[in-house]
């Protein structure tokens, strides 16, 4: 496994992340465990989860299930760089949510007991708060990393100007503010082409991208009874069969299994640290996600690729500007 650092920090990181979203509502907590386990013999060290994760179950069982493995020795601890999130709402009460100073003191202090740690890696805001002020996030941020709950400050979701205005905040109050963005990017997703990853950039944050296989529209066939195509897209991607046609076309052609290559072609992006793979299954995760790391892409199929899911045109404002 080659490690990399996470933005412009010392801390290094696996180049795919074990996203934990699936543990709990769809995998069981005995199945997850095997899963957790596997990764780390594979070297995956980086673990992402988030305090509203658990779907049926509740909001915090999945971070309770990361919390029962982690109990259960073995270093496990003290091997994973784990991540979690905080923004969405625990319950009804209106300071059990968002980005009040109170609340992510609390949901930090609430996700440390399910997780049976006492410090999170990396603590992302979920979303923008934008009724939160930038002094008191800060501040909130600043107190947890003083007492040792909190390493790293990420942000999810943000906007190209959001993490500018955040970093400058931080900057003025002398503390290193976001080391990394967990953004929306596949090869169908690319809007964040145009700010937020040269934000990323200029700022050094790491790139975490979720949803890299677009809801599985980018994994080739469903599984499954039949293993037929899958039947329907996400709203978002309506009007892309004809693309996935010609995109698992290239992919046949490379003799690759199209999740490699959707894998792959990310990690070819500059300033990607690590795509999120989400799995189900053991399955899952030993089959093209890990070949994906050793999957070297050549400038033609990347050319090809372009062709097939054409980003925005560039950087802003030259993708729209003359």
């Amino acid at each position: 496994m080659k490690y990399r650092r996470l933005g412009r920090t010392a801390l290094r990181v696996s180049p795919l992340c074990l996203g934990t979203m699936n543990f709990g509502p769809l995998t069981t907590e005995a199945d997850s465990h095997t899963i957790m386990d596997r990764a780390l013999e594979h070297g995956i060290n980086f673990f992402d989860t988030a305090n509203r994760y658990g779907g049926d179950k509740g909001a915090g069982a999945t971070e309770e299930i990361l919390g029962s493995w982690f109990a259960s020795g073995g270093g496990r601890r003290e091997k994973v760089v784990l991540a979690t999130k905080v923004f969405g709402p625990m319950t009804d009460w209106p300071n059990d949510g968002l980005l009040s100073a109170r609340h992510i003191r609390d949901a930090c202090d609430a996700s440390l007991r399910r997780m049976r740690t006492d410090h999170i890696d990396l603590y992302q805001m979920h979303h923008i708060d934008r009724s939160a002020p930038w002094d008191e996030v800060w501040q909130a941020m600043e107190t947890l990393v003083a007492q040792g709950k909190v390493v790293y400050v990420g942000s999810s979701n943000f906007a190209g100007w959001h993490i500018a205005q955040a970093n400058e905040a931080a900057k003025a109050r002398h503390f290193l503010g976001l080391v990394s963005e967990q953004s929306l990017y596949n090869l169908a997703s690319r809007a964040v082409e145009l700010e937020v990853l040269p934000a990323c950039r200029s700022y050094g944050l790491g790139v975490i991208p979720w949803s890299p296989l677009a809801g599985g529209m980018l994994a080739g066939r469903a599984e499954g009874a039949g293993g037929g195509r899958r039947a329907q897209l996400q709203p978002r991607y309506a009007g892309a069969a004809g693309a996935v046609a010609r995109w698992e076309q290239l992919c046949a052609d490379l003799g690759e299994e199209p999740a490699a290559v959707a894998l792959a072609w990310l990690l070819h992006q500059e300033g990607v640290t690590a795509p999120i793979i989400g799995p189900r299954t053991l399955e899952q995760l030993e089959g093209a996600s890990l070949r994906a790391i050793d999957l070297s892409l050549d400038a033609t199929t990347l050319s090809a690729l372009d062709e097939i899911f054409p980003g925005p045109g560039g950087r802003a404002p030259e993708a729209y500007a003359w």
